[in-house]
This record gives C-alpha cells, structure tokens and sequence, in this order.
C-alpha cells in the first residue's frame, strides 16, 4: 500500500501492549498488512500473557528486538503480570511508562499509528502521544471499554482512581482520528460520551484464514463417543465459567455423560478446578493447555458444539468475544450462557442455542436439545460457517480498513 503524497510504502506503527508469541488478532492483522505492502512495526511488551512471566527465551535484555512475518517487533521493558492485582497494574503502568520515554527518545517514522486496545485502556496512550509528536493520524481499535472494565473487575465504582482513568479515557477518544470498535453497543457507548459519530466505526473482529471446518482430528482430544463440548482462550473471571461444575452436577444427577473440554489457561483456571473438585464432577471435564491458534480447528473438530459464556454484567452484554468468530468460521454449533451482542448474534445466525449467564439449568436444556437432535447440530454448523462468511469476511474488512487509512492521509 502506497503513501499517496509520498509513492512509498505507507508506514504504519502498531502499539499493542500484547502481540507475538501471545495469541492475539493483532499478530494476524499485522502479517496481513505487510502482504498488503505496508512498512509494518510493531511497539509491544515483553511476552508474559496469560501466565504471568515472561516467556522463555524472552526477557529485559533477551529478544527486544526481532522480525516476524514481515513485521519489525521493538518490544518495551515492562514488568510481568505475576498473580496479584498488584502486580498486573504495575504491568499495565509499566508498559505506559516505557511507552512515554520511548516515544520522546525514538527516531522512528510513521505514516500512522494505529493502536489495538484489550485491557487496559492505558496502553494506547503511547499511540496518541507518538501520533502528536509527529502530528501523523492515529486509530484505536477498542476491544474493552474502560472505565467499565476496570469497574468490573475490581469492584471499584468511583473515587479518585475512577475518576483518572475516566479523564485518560476521554483523553484517548478526544485525541484518536478514528475509534474503531466490535459491537454496536461499543458505539453507542462511547458516542454517549460525547465523541461525534463520524469518528466511531463499527469494524468487527474477524477469524483468521485457518479458522475452517477441519476434517483433521486432534489427537488431544479424546473419540470416545461422549458428547463433547469445547471452550478455547483465556479462562479469566469475565468468562464465567463457574456456570460449568453446577452444570455438570445437574448433568450428573440426570445421568447424562458429557466432557466440557476447556483448552486454554488464565488467572481463574485454579479456582475453576477447585469448585470441580468440590462437586467431584471431575468426571466431566478434559483440560488441554493453551494451543496454538492454527491447532485450534482440528480440536474444535473433536468436539459436538463449542461454549462462550460470560458474567452476567451490563459491560459484558455489550461485548462480542473474538472466540465467536473462531467457533462460526470452524462451523461449530454453539452454546452460550451470554445476553446482549453474543446472544443477538447468535439469534440472528441461527447457530447455536443461548441462555442466560449464569443460569445452569437453563443451560443444562440448551445441552440436551443439542444432543437429542443431531440433524439441528448439522444445521447449526452450516449456519455458523456461512455467517461467518458473510458478516466477518477478513477480506471484505481489510479492504475496508485500507480505505479508510488512505482517507486519514489525504485529508
């Protein structure tokens, strides 16, 4: 992609606290850009996510600087997530503070900055202050929305804090050309803060190409004729998957034999395994450690019907995971314990059976309607690959993404 004042490479900056070899859609997107002939550099952390330490071979003085499909990696000193609360926000303030002293010191050039915003909102600072320094367009691709986030997950719903991180947000969104965000809701949400419409796009996340239906099967994954039901990612607590060990019990209690096969790891895995333990529903679950993302669809092949589930929240009814898209471009049939965008999404597509968060027993019927009928399993699973391919055509949406830079940079 050509600079139209220039006739060079269009150079793009991505800021992303989280990027390779973390599993994020950002890593895809960027790869896709420089097969699109975009100079691609990458500002990101150390590797830690989700575990909590760096990962091997990586570290304050190993690895800062590499090259990945095409992409230049330029990777900030941070300090790893660890376990406590304390020391996730000293990860949050530490890459925000390395951020800052990077972009006063650096003589790296860009034709835009484009920054990709998981939790938290912090991390797109260093995008907005680059993107002033060198008075070049800035984008922010909005994934959670904050002070709401923040809210839910500590509990904390005013104060001094709050009120900080409700300044930088409004900061962030007065200061970015272009927000770009994954659900309706997200809009509407931030369009309520008073940032004008015309700068707020609904873009949502694609699957990456490899997401299909797989006619390989995982030999991870057991076949041995139990109606299987699988969960991939993060398994933090805005997932929700507390719902599963009461739902096993019900299960059980019933004499129905299912495996809810959770691939993936996250701070909540060790409280989830100890309310499994408690129920003693051990019976019912098959844990597989987080996979690469290209393993995924033949592991999804194993399986009956994928889950996505979230706390019930008025935050989370706004959110579409990224795992959706994933479980409809592999024509899983799916299960989800979620209202708001998922549930609306999944009406609409008419792939899967939805029930309230946080409600066992309705989801213990969705269990069952599934597996009494295996012709609505197979009309699920063509419902699924076929919306995904309509409505989160990676294609359709790069191209998209390529005309609005464009845009930004003949204003």
């Amino acid at each position: 992609m050509k600079n139209p004042k220039t006739d060079e490479k269009i150079k793009l900056l991505v800021v992303s606290q989280y990027y390779y070899p973390e599993q994020f859609r950002i890593n895809d997107m960027c790869a896709e850009w420089v097969k699109r002939g975009y100079d691609v550099t990458v500002v990101t952390g150390i590797p830690n996510y989700p575990q909590g330490k760096f990962f091997p071979g990586f570290g304050l003085f190993k690895r800062r600087k590499e090259t990945h499909e095409g992409v230049k990696i330029i990777r900030l000193p941070i300090i790893s997530r660890g376990k406590s609360k304390i020391r996730l926000g000293l990860n949050y303030l530490s890459f925000v503070a390395s951020g800052f002293f990077w972009k006063a010191f650096t003589r790296q050039k860009a034709d835009l900055v484009f920054s990709f915003e998981v939790s938290p909102m912090t991390q797109v600072l260093p995008a907005v202050w680059f993107a002033k320094r060198l008075r070049i367009p800035c984008i922010a691709y909005i994934q959670d929305l904050w002070p709401e986030n923040f809210q839910e997950i500590t509990g904390i719903s005013d104060g001094f804090i709050v009120n900080q991180i409700e300044k930088m947000t409004n900061y962030v969104y007065r200061k970015c050309d272009i927000i770009l965000v994954t659900s309706n809701s997200f809009k509407q949400a931030i369009e309520n803060r008073g940032v004008p419409s015309r700068k707020v796009v609904y873009w949502p996340q694609y699957a990456e190409s490899f997401y299909t239906p797989s006619t390989e099967l995982s030999s991870l994954v057991p076949q041995d004729g139990v109606f299987t039901i699988a969960f991939t990612g993060n398994i933090g607590t805005a997932q929700g998957l507390e719902i599963l060990p009461e739902t096993a019990e019900i299960l059980r209690s019933e004499g129905a034999l299912v495996r809810f096969l959770l691939v993936g790891d996250g701070r909540a895995l060790p409280d989830l395994k100890k309310k499994i333990d408690e129920k003693q529903v051990e019976a019912y679950f098959y844990f597989i450690p987080q996979q690469p993302p290209r393993r995924i669809p033949s592991i999804l092949a194993g399986a009956d019907a994928a889950f996505v589930s979230f706390s019930g929240s008025p935050l989370f009814a706004m959110t579409i995971p990224a795992k959706l898209q994933s479980y409809m471009a592999s024509g899983m049939p799916i299960l989800a314990a979620a209202d708001g965008e998922t549930s609306i999404t999944v009406k609409k597509a008419e792939c899967g059976i939805v029930s309230p968060p946080g409600d066992a027993e309705s989801l213990v019927e969705s269990i069952n309607t599934l597996m009494n009928d295996s012709r609505l399993i197979d009309k699920m699973r063509q419902n699924a690959a076929d919306y995904a391919a309509k409505a989160f055509n990676k294609g359709m949406l790069m191209d998209e993404m390529d005309s609005r830079f464009l845009s930004l940079m003949e204003e």
